[in-house]
């Protein structure tokens, strides 16, 4: 069977939204409720889209606005990294109307290598619109990203 592609993937909302109810006391801790909310890839496009020239997001900005609009606690931080990362591939599959994917940052303004060209390719674009991307040991950080943070309403 072939492999879906990345359009495909963005495009498949299976049953989601979901909003799961967790009973494990110490996930509940630590993710402060027991509603988690898985959404689909489009949710995450369609965010990660109106970022525009200039501004930034960060991956946990996009999951805190999800969880807010879903009534949940928090968005699953597994599934929303490999749907951003789903965004980003199927931006670059299309190669027209792209998302700018590369505006969206991991935690405190890091940059993400598993967006297409990795770390590279996404300094690249963020450089061309103005950013000053700095290197802390092996990771690469967007400079006074907060300064620069789309506001999701």
């Amino acid at each position: 069977m072939a492999r879906k592609s990345y359009t495909e993937k963005l495009h498949d909302s299976k049953d989601m939204p979901i909003v799961k109810e967790l009973t494990d006391p110490k996930a509940i801790a630590r993710n402060g409720g027991p509603k988690m909310l898985i959404a689909p890839p489009l949710a995450y496009d369609e965010i990660m889209a109106k970022v525009p020239e200039g501004k930034l997001l960060t991956a946990d900005s996009i999951r805190d606005y999800l969880a807010k609009k879903h009534q949940a606690d928090f968005t699953c931080p597994l599934t929303a990294g490999i749907f951003m990362n789903i965004v980003a591939h199927a931006s670059e599959e299309r190669g027209v109307e792209e998302t700018p994917y590369w505006r969206t940052l991991k935690k405190d303004g890091e940059l993400n290598p598993k967006y297409p060209g990795g770390i590279e390719r996404q300094q690249e674009l963020l450089e061309a619109e103005g950013h000053t991307v700095i290197q802390r040991g092996k990771r690469f950080f967007v400079r006074d990203y907060k300064d620069k943070l789309f506001k999701l309403e």
